[in-house]
């Protein structure tokens, strides 16, 4: 699930909790190493979220190529009838254009919003899981010891003995097998309240000038 990878677990640093030290030099690390990028294209939420996702994106490519195709004929039609007429259109044909016109926007705007609502989803998969999967990685990584975690990807070389990547694998296709692919509805824009009756102009603001 390469697509998601660096956008929900960039660079992955997790400080774990020690004991408080006053004054003290600070321990020597010991670091665990997690392979955020097999991590999203391995669990089992992300495989089916991928697939799930490309369906949306190829119901999307439909979309397009249906509105499209239509639209494509009739603006060649269009050409042609405005050549023949020689650059002036007469009145039906102005209202043939105006109604590709508003055709064509009405297109535009349809997969404008589909676009965006894969997008949503794209989104609330990555946020699903990255917001599981960041206390796992604290708990194994504590539980082996570990007072600092960092994502494979920002290390030039890691130790085998250092990855708890297979753990929180394991785990995390315990904790969650699947999420989903449909973001949750936007809440709709408030709309300004009204000004109420009386009220008093700011300050400084000048009166309107009235008839005499």
């Amino acid at each position: 699930m390469r697509s998601f990878t660096k956008a929900a677990v960039a660079a992955f640093v997790f400080a774990l909790p020690t004991a408080p030290a006053f004054a003290q030099a600070l321990p020597d690390a010991k670091i665990a190493v997690v392979d955020s990028e097999r991590i999203f294209r391995d669990c089992n939420a992300c495989k089916a979220a991928t697939t799930q996702l490309q369906a949306q994106r190829t119901q999307l490519q439909s979309l397009a190529t249906s509105l499209g195709q239509p639209l494509q004929t009739e603006a060649q039609s269009l050409q042609t009838a405005v050549t023949a007429a020689k650059g002036t259109p007469d009145a039906a044909l102005q209202t043939r254009i105006r109604t590709f016109e508003q055709r064509q926007q009405q297109a535009q705007q349809q997969i404008g919003q589909q676009e965006q609502q894969v997008q949503r989803n794209i989104a609330y998969v990555r946020e699903q899981i990255g917001t599981r999967l960041g206390p796992i990685i604290s708990q194994i990584a504590q539980q082996r010891g570990a007072t600092l975690a960092v994502d494979k990807g920002s290390s030039f070389y890691n130790a085998p003995a250092t990855e708890i990547t297979d753990a929180v694998l394991a785990s995390l296709n315990s904790q969650l097998p699947s999420v989903s692919v449909t973001a949750p509805a936007q809440a709709a824009p408030a709309a300004a309240a009204p000004a109420a009756a009386g009220t008093r102009p700011a300050a400084g603001a000048r009166p309107a000038p009235t008839g005499r």
